[in-house]
């Protein structure tokens, strides 16, 4: 088996580090979950983002040898993830969408056991990187403290770091931030976009923000098929004829919520709001003026309209 050093050298020479080939999943009673999914993944922070239920999870799954595949296949590093699972769990760290177990343990303690169990026999190199890691992810401070006592953030900071212990060249989030408060968000996207400078950064998301700036490449999943594949900014050019700006008072904003248009913002102004806005069919009321550097966001609830479905992007992002 490849050790993790070769496979972290193999994952910095620019080559893919996972490859999925037209990957179709079927869940029992006949739920078709992915339908003919194929993506090449290199080095860096790459998006899968899509409404929930698309999909995500389910190929999150895969990627990670947790679900064989209806058909066709996955690899990471070059190892199937159905024929050479061992392999592929070593050249990668998992953070799912729920990470609450160890609850009556200290988060070192967690740490430390997850490291035993990742291979590093070694004592003094475990304790070593076992500390590493903790001040990596921000939780010097409350080593000590039981996991049923973490908040939010530093749960999934304590998720991040069981995920990164063995210094795997691949790691896999799935929803990282649902529940967290906004400067956790932050704090959790500034960790994301410094271990990808490395490493392959799955993040799996229906937020768009959580991608950040240091995202250059994703994908958008929509019932089990890959939409769109390219930069964020190949995205934003989908915004162009959907994304417009213009003061409304509220009998207009109703009349346009029911036209099918989104809402993505308000301020007041005077007697009206000016609100920035999505049109599902592209044409832009009278009296907007279409906006010249529309938001990721806006992108995708762009791209989203043009596929008539705007309004489930646009409730996953307000219930987010």
């Amino acid at each position: 088996m490849a050790t993790i050093e070769a496979m972290a050298a193999n994952a910095s020479s620019g080559q893919t580090t996972v490859s999925v080939r037209g990957v179709k999943h079927v869940y029992p009673g006949g739920k078709l979950a992915l339908d003919d999914v194929n993506l090449e993944i290199g080095v860096g922070l790459f998006g899968l983002l899509g409404p929930n239920g698309a999909g995500k999870s389910t190929l999150m799954r895969i990627m990670c040898t947790l679900l064989t595949p209806t058909g066709g296949e996955a690899s990471v590093l070059g190892h199937d993830t159905v024929k050479d699972r061992q392999a592929v769990r070593t050249a990668l760290g998992y953070l799912p969408q729920e990470f609450g177990a160890w609850r009556l343990q200290k988060v070192r303690e967690v740490v430390d056991t997850l490291a035993g169990l990742s291979g590093i026999r070694d004592k003094a190199a475990r304790k070593q990187r076992v500390e590493a890691v903790i001040e990596q992810v921000g939780l010097q401070e409350v080593t000590h403290r039981k996991v049923k006592k973490l908040s939010g953030g530093m749960l999934r900071r304590l998720g991040v770091a069981q995920a990164l212990v063995h210094d795997p060249p691949v790691i896999i989030v799935d929803e990282p931030t649902v529940g967290l408060d906004p400067q956790e968000r932050l704090r959790f996207r500034r960790l994301m976009a410094d271990l990808a400078r490395d490493r392959t950064i799955i993040l799996s998301t229906h937020i768009v923000a959580d991608l950040g700036s240091s995202c250059r490449d994703l994908a958008l999943i929509d019932t089990g098929k890959i939409v769109f594949r390219g930069s964020p900014q190949g995205l934003l050019q989908h915004a162009g004829q959907h994304v417009f700006e213009m003061v409304a008072d509220r009998a207009q904003e109703a009349r346009l919520v029911s036209e099918g248009v989104e809402i993505v913002s308000r301020t007041a102004d005077g007697e009206g709001s000016h609100i920035r806005a999505v049109a599902a069919d592209g044409s832009i009321p009278p009296g907007a003026k279409p906006v010249s550097e529309p938001t990721l966001e806006e992108g995708y609830l762009g791209f989203m309209a043009s596929r008539g479905r705007a309004e489930v992007a646009r409730t996953e992002e307000e219930t987010s």
